[in-house]
């Protein structure tokens, strides 16, 4: 996998879907995850776009230091973390195996989940990613090639993300609806199935 080609994937998606990020937002929230997403990973693909640097680990911890800084806002930050402990899981490497496509995101999790103190059936963006590591390792485990692995988490993640009607928020201000909150899909895991596709558009 080519970060830089996953990253501009990533971007493109979020600016592509910045619009429906603030309406489902707007609902839950304070409404600015469509532009901290676009504005985010534009920035963190900007900080890498030109890198010769051969290191994955650091070119994601190198992605994730400017998003933190372009969006330090609560899911800016999280996205951010996940960027960061990606960088410091990948260190010294200079290249990603198929194989080891679910321990990349594992640690993207991993990042996100230390960062928000959230867990899976929460309704946030880890309901989205959970199911997509799951994929993952279960395509690499039947010898699938990298497009299908990466393909497989992405429909993994999408599922993922329209689970989470039904499920009651516990973080942010979608909680406070309670029992309301059922009846609505979660933005945050929306960002997942996103960061999913535009991973599975990348390695294809």
């Amino acid at each position: 996998m080519i970060v830089q080609d996953f990253l501009a994937s990533a971007s493109a998606l979020m600016t592509e879907n910045r619009d429906r990020l603030i309406d489902m937002d707007s609902v839950v929230g304070d409404g600015d995850l469509g532009l901290t997403m676009s504005d985010g990973f534009k920035a963190a693909y900007e900080s890498i776009k030109e890198s010769d640097e051969q290191d994955v680990g650091k070119l994601f911890y190198t992605a994730g230091k400017a998003m933190s800084v372009a969006v330090p806002s609560t899911m800016g930050t999280l996205m951010a973390s996940g960027l960061m402990q990606v960088g410091k899981t990948f260190k010294g490497r200079t290249e990603v195996q198929t194989t080891e496509y679910a321990a990349l995101f594992q640690a993207y999790f991993d990042g996100v989940s230390a960062r928000g103190k959230a867990k899976v059936g929460e309704k946030t963006f880890l309901d989205g990613l959970f199911p997509a590591i799951s994929a993952m390792q279960e395509a690499i485990e039947a010898g699938m090639s990298a497009a299908q692995v990466a393909q497989a988490a992405s429909d993994a993640a999408q599922k993922g993300f329209e689970a989470t009607q039904g499920m009651i928020a516990v973080h942010g201000r979608a909680a406070t609806r309670g029992e309301a909150s059922r009846q609505l899909l979660d933005p945050g895991a929306a960002v997942a199935a996103l960061l999913m596709k535009a991973f599975a558009q990348s390695v294809s």
